[in-house]
């Protein structure tokens, strides 16, 4: 039985040790004993709490003995990101200098959890300061893809990824301010959600971007099924979102509320429990699908997954119709805008006297430089075929208050461009959007420098603060490897490295809802993981990381 422990849900797990079907020692063993069998090539386990895990896990199994209420996550194992805080441990953002920078006390969102009843047995790897979407530092060293590690698990939630997707962790807890979550689980392979902007700001104590509040950094969950997704989303928010709701419906005590209660409403979204009711609840929504957009054209088997999730839920009786993103590269600029409007001053001084990630230096050398001495480098950029690089480079340099307020403008704008176009949609208004998470599968080690957001496919949410989700649907298939012509432009040459050898590797899809509508989210991606789980293709969890 502890050899198959490792398999089961958060939710699954929970129920059990509940029921006394087995202990929580022995389920925090079994994710021991995987992390242990799997972390070797995987590297993504930074911080292990161990021995710590096993003291509350016989706490816990002490707890049930005695029959006290049991939280909805008890004695269940759980991982988190580095860059968050968990008493005892350090969050070093891949940082030599802060190795003994040891927090206190746990972040908001981790005491949540761990008030919950879940045990924290280890934190996951992350890029440097969190720029790049590969999981890579100085400390650390680098995190790799479970599926292929000669590629990337993504970041900067991509240790937890890796971690989860080959079964070390049923469910943890990572960031997201621009695709943080939704592109390691999409190239590992898991599902995640990015909550609505003001939902579950990011409490993390040291981040480059924190100065300025335009987009703002979101905690969210990751597992491999949608139902814990949601699960950690409910227990990360507290009683206020959900707790009170079921309360009003019984006299159960706070600790019921919190435990067995929040689990049974996260059968809404399992794809065991009625897959028929998941699939009737899309019944009449309003759909809008994309598959590629802006400058970076995305590979043809993320542009097929699109469209097969839109077409799954037009077989349930949701209204379809494609959807064009009003000027995307505005978004992009804005994005690239205000995450960079200090000139980098502010990672620069996080970064201090400590070794720096090339990517990270590259991007600082660049992005703190100048305006004038710039728009020479655009011009240059522009003349050698690099467009789509001078057109990121095109929103560096500038560190003018007047230029950030005009940024901030510029995004209320585009967020009322946006809801205008879903609103004159084909057919009505829409309610979700369905869409590629990133526009490559996993990339190469080092490939990120050169292809660095993969498009604005993840940002854009960001900078309208949209609630997304990401869950895994299909794998490239071998005739998918690669449509993109020869080219100078540096960006689609890496992207074409990248395609090659992709066969087999997972593929996401986005589902994206108004603001405050997470709970959407949530029911389009159970009824689509109700699909996809059905699927030859589906991206089951890695047996054996790939060596």
């Amino acid at each position: 039985m502890s050899d198959a422990l490792w398999r089961l849900s958060a939710r699954d797990l929970a129920s059990g040790i509940a029921r006394g079907d087995f202990t929580s020692l022995t389920v925090v063993d079994a994710h021991i004993a995987r992390i242990e069998a799997v972390d070797t090539a995987l590297n993504a386990v930074v911080v292990r709490r161990f021995d710590e895990a096993r003291a509350e896990a016989r706490d816990a199994d002490a707890k049930r003995d005695r029959g006290e209420p049991l939280g909805a996550l008890h004695g269940v194992p759980i991982s988190i990101k580095e860059s968050q805080d968990v008493a005892d441990t350090p969050a070093t953002y891949g940082l030599p200098s802060r190795d003994d920078d040891v927090a206190e006390t746990d972040g908001r969102y981790v005491a949540r959890l761990r008030d919950a009843g879940g045990i924290v047995i280890a934190k996951t790897n992350v890029p440097q300061l969190l720029i790049y979407i590969e999981s890579d530092n100085p400390l650390y060293g680098r995190t790799n893809n479970p599926w292929d590690i000669a590629r990337t698990s993504g970041g900067s939630s991509g240790g937890e990824s890796a971690l989860i997707a080959a079964g070390g962790s049923p469910l943890g807890l990572g960031t997201d301010i621009g695709g943080s979550l939704r592109v390691p689980a999409a190239f590992c392979g898991i599902a995640s959600l990015k909550p609505t902007t003001g939902r579950l700001d990011d409490t993390s104590r040291l981040d480059a971007f924190a100065g300025q509040r335009a987009i703002v950094s979101q905690e969210g969950p990751l597992a491999r099924t949608t139902a814990d997704v949601a699960l950690g989303y409910r227990i990360a928010c507290g009683d206020d979102v959900m707790g009170r709701r079921i309360a009003s419906r019984s006299n159960a005590s706070r600790a019921i509320v919190s435990g067995e209660a929040i689990r049974t409403e996260a059968d809404r979204y399992d794809t065991r429990v009625d897959p028929d009711a998941l699939r009737a609840r899309m019944r009449g929504l309003r759909v809008g699908w994309y598959g590629s957009i802006g400058r970076f054209s995305a590979s043809p088997a993320i542009v097929r997954a699109s469209r097969e999730a839109a077409a799954a839920l037009e077989a349930m009786g949701a209204r379809v119709v494609s959807f064009a993103v009003p000027r995307v590269e505005d978004a992009l600029a804005i994005f690239y805008g205000l995450l960079s409007a200090d000139g980098t001053r502010s990672a620069s001084e996080s970064l201090g006297e400590n070794p720096r990630d090339p990517r990270v230096a590259q991007l600082i050398a660049i992005a703190s430089r100048p305006r004038a001495l710039l728009r020479s480098v655009e011009r240059l950029l522009d003349l050698g075929g690099q467009s789509q690089l001078a057109s990121i480079v095109r929103n560096y340099g500038y560190t003018e208050t007047h230029h950030f307020w005009s940024l901030v403008k510029a995004q209320a704008a585009y967020c009322a461009l946006f809801e205008r176009a879903m609103d004159c949609a084909e057919g009505g208004p829409l309610d979700l959007i369905i869409a590629p998470p990133v526009g490559l599968p996993a990339l190469r080690h080092g490939a990120a420098a050169d292809v660095h957001t993969a498009g604005a496919y993840a940002p854009l949410y960001n900078v309208l603060g949209y609630p997304t989700g990401t869950l895994p649907f299909t794998r490239v298939r071998p005739e998918e490897e690669t449509h993109r012509r020869s080219s100078t432009d540096g960006v689609d040459r890496a992207a074409k490295k990248t395609e090659r050898g992709s066969a087999g590797l997972p593929v996401g899809v986005q589902v994206i809802a108004r603001p405050w509508c997470e709970d959407l989210v949530l029911d389009a991606m159970a009824a689509l993981e109700s699909v996809a789980r059905d699927r030859a293709d589906y991206p089951v969890t890695p047996i054996d990381p790939r060596v």
